[in-house]
């Protein structure tokens, strides 16, 4: 019913940037409040940021001051950008929807920070 597909990840250099998108489709009510999440190996899945309908914002602890969520309800998209990107940030990275009582989460991108 509800469809969520991440993109924009990829290898980059420690202190440099990406900007994750999150495209939503399907049988969508309404544009809840969505999370970003992200999940290394051998770690556990750990929340990065929310973003409300009308556009408030809570971030993790680790990426606070330098990523900011943000939402075009026009074109159904959520997007995280992510600076001075560090080696700790390397994970799966994953939004997800709250809908009907029920979780959707996307298939996740993969975002690598090395040298």
């Amino acid at each position: 019913q509800v469809q969520l597909v991440e993109s924009g990840g990829g290898l980059v250099q420690p202190g440099g940037s990406l900007r994750l998108s999150c495209a939503a489709s399907g049988n969508i009510f309404r544009l809840n409040a969505m999370g970003w999440y992200r999940q290394a190996p051998g770690k556990q899945r750990e929340l990065v940021a929310i973003i409300t309908t009308p556009g408030s914002t809570t971030y993790a602890d680790s990426v606070k001051g330098r990523s900011t969520v943000s939402r075009d309800n026009t074109r159904n998209m959520v997007y995280l950008q992510m600076n001075s990107l560090k080696h700790e940030d390397t994970a799966v990275y994953y939004c997800k929807l709250r809908q009907s009582g029920y979780d959707y989460w996307g298939q996740g991108t993969q975002v690598t920070v090395s040298s």
